[in-house]
């Protein structure tokens, strides 16, 4: 019986075009074929060096295995076993999404070994200018944003990252891609001569305390209204942040873990806010959330916040501004009023005070040109 040839055996042979060609086995099939592929090159030298590295290559992935999947095979497989049980329900919409959408109909039959870099490019570009799906929106604006293609690369980089953790592919091609840039939106705040005016109207419309909040910790929205009595302090003026309330399918609400591990925290509360929300729970004391919604006596939907935040601005007279800015206003003024930067991220739960560095660099800017001006000061008293 003739010896079958092993992974990593290869030999070089000058072909009939003056080129040089090295042949290996990358691996067997199911049913104990040899694969066998080739590399080429101009001289002996070149193709023995590919050769070598190719073989090394092969020796680090599962062939046959990788051959059982198709691109459409392999995301369904990593969105079921390593995707899904792990993220959020709002994510899982996102990338089931992207799957059915986008991966399935434009790469799901080619082999995973096969996919490239380009074969993901052209996607994305696909979808950045034709991808939606509602008539009504396609006339409009046929393409989706940056934002969401960056998303969609996020998926598939995630995706065949576990691939070559897998040994199904040598590396991912992915890293090949140009996702776009996202536009950050522009930040805005509330300027510190309009936060009374706020704030008054946030008592004329009864939600003081929530707002008078908000402003004083820079809470998510979901966070703010997840809140419960027994998550005060009162004593020791602290505030338990470990939970946040997440729009579902319908309307209804449901409550979750916080966006990350960092986000659950333990945060220190001013005196003046732990009084107005004592006297807010005196108003239903059986009440277990800290912010009941009037209409339902339980905790109010995320997007009624947005609402009442709207209203509050309308009866301030105020410019139009995203609840979200309330919270970048929170951080804006406690750096600008010398609040060190490690506490002002530990306080908006990010997962480093280099993030909140670099998303404030606005305030810190203003801080550096401060300390330039009081270090100039000093030295011309010196000299």
């Amino acid at each position: 019986m003739a010896k079958r040839r092993a992974s990593g055996e290869g030999n070089i042979r000058k072909r009939s075009d003056g080129r040089w060609e090295g042949r290996y086995v990358a691996g067997h099939d199911a049913n104990g074929k040899p694969i066998r592929k080739n590399v080429l090159g101009k001289t002996q030298a070149e193709v023995k060096e590919k050769l070598k590295r190719a073989i090394e290559d092969a020796q680090g992935m599962d062939v046959g295995k990788a051959d059982e999947y198709t691109v459409g095979a392999w995301v369904e497989t990593w969105y079921a076993v390593y995707s899904k049980p792990h993220i959020r329900e709002n994510t899982q919409k996102y990338y089931r999404r992207f799957i059915d959408r986008h991966v399935i109909p434009m790469l799901g039959n080619i082999k995973l070994t096969k996919l490239t870099g380009r074969d993901l490019q052209k996607m994305y570009n696909e979808v950045r200018e034709h991808g939606r799906v509602r008539e009504c929106q396609k006339e409009k604006n046929p393409g989706m944003s940056d934002s969401y293609v960056r998303g969609l690369h996020t998926m598939m980089h995630n995706c065949l990252n576990r691939a070559v953790k897998e040994r199904l592919l040598l590396r991912n091609p992915a890293d090949d891609c140009i996702a776009p840039k996202i536009q950050r939106k522009e930040m805005k705040v509330l300027a510190p001569e309009h936060i009374g005016v706020y704030l008054k109207a946030a008592e004329e419309l009864d939600v003081l305390p929530m707002f008078f909040l908000e402003l004083s910790t820079g809470l998510r929205k979901g966070e703010l209204t997840a809140l419960l009595w027994s998550d005060l302090d009162a004593g020791a003026k602290t505030l338990t942040v470990s939970k946040q309330a997440v729009g579902v399918k319908g309307g209804g609400v449901k409550v979750s873990p916080p966006k990350t591990e960092t986000s659950v925290r333990r945060i220190a509360v001013s005196e003046q806010a732990v009084s107005l929300l004592v006297q807010e729970h005196a108003k239903h004391p059986d009440n277990p959330y800290l912010f009941p919604s009037p209409r339902t006596g339980t905790m109010y939907h995320p997007d009624s916040i947005v609402n009442l935040h709207k209203k509050i601005l309308r009866r301030a007279g105020l410019e139009p501004l995203r609840l979200h800015d309330l919270r970048h206003t929170f951080a804006t003024l406690a750096l600008q009023n010398g609040v060190d930067i490690k506490t002002v991220s530990g306080m908006l739960g990010h997962f480093d005070a280099g993030f909140t560095l670099r998303t404030y660099t606005h305030a810190t800017d203003r801080m550096q040109e401060q300390a330039a001006a009081t270090m100039g000061s000093l030295m011309a008293q010196a000299m």
